[in-house]
């Protein structure tokens, strides 16, 4: 297999097909580890849970706006998914406090540190979520507590910024939820082919101090 020119420890495939699993083979070419990563994650998430809620989200930073250093480093996607994962906690706390059952969730991820023409890096991610304890995004204009509020809400945090101030930075993409079934092999090659995206070569950055992809532990 070739080697990433910018990263000699990366390896690359074109293809449409990694493992058995469809990829998109126009985003191409993509890092074979990143891959691995990807499928271990899923099948990870699959073990503990024989239903999984998964959905893709790409937070972005403000233009026109003055951030902290770490706004342009991996230390404000890290303080991101933490923020996030207390939020579901906290879910879950005043759930059982109202006398929800309430299921164990852990929080697994995957997510792409890209920078475009701009000079700004930009996020894609991937969280894959115990579908008994959650199972759905919500309207990002509910008045309601729910996935999209707590998405903003983390984002804010991470950046330090009022909630107004990141307004629509989480973007949600077309198609973004997915719901993956232990015994279901379709459900899994469709999810991996979307989700393989953020395994592509193109627009990361390699050699200036940050991670270009990282996940949750295995």
């Amino acid at each position: 297999m070739p080697r990433h020119p910018s990263n000699t420890n990366l390896h690359l495939l074109n293809g449409s097909e990694f493992e058995g699993l469809p990829i998109q083979a126009d985003k191409g070419p993509f890092v074979i580890e990143y891959l691995h990563i990807l499928r271990a994650t899923m099948a990870n998430a699959l073990g503990d849970y024989p239903r999984v809620f998964a959905f893709r989200v790409d937070p972005r930073l403000p233009a026109g706006m003055d951030l902290s250093d770490d706004a342009c480093t991996n230390t404000v996607i890290k303080h991101f998914i933490e923020s996030f994962k207390a939020k579901l906690k906290h879910a879950q706390h005043v759930a059982a406090k109202n006398n929800i059952r309430v299921h164990n969730c852990k929080v697994r991820y995957v997510w792409a540190r890209e920078v475009g023409s701009h000079g700004r890096p930009h996020y894609h991610l991937l969280f894959l979520l115990n579908q008994e304890a959650f199972h759905t995004l919500g309207k990002r204009d509910s008045v309601r507590d729910n996935m999209c509020s707590r998405l903003d809400e983390a984002w804010a945090s991470a950046l330090g910024l009022p909630l107004e101030a990141v307004s629509g930075l989480i973007h949600v993409p077309d198609n973004a939820v997915y719901y993956l079934r232990r015994d279901d092999a379709g459900s899994q090659a469709e999810l991996f082919n979307r989700a393989s995206y953020l395994c592509k070569a193109a627009t990361k950055v390699y050699g200036d101090g940050q991670h270009a992809f990282g996940a949750s532990r295995l």
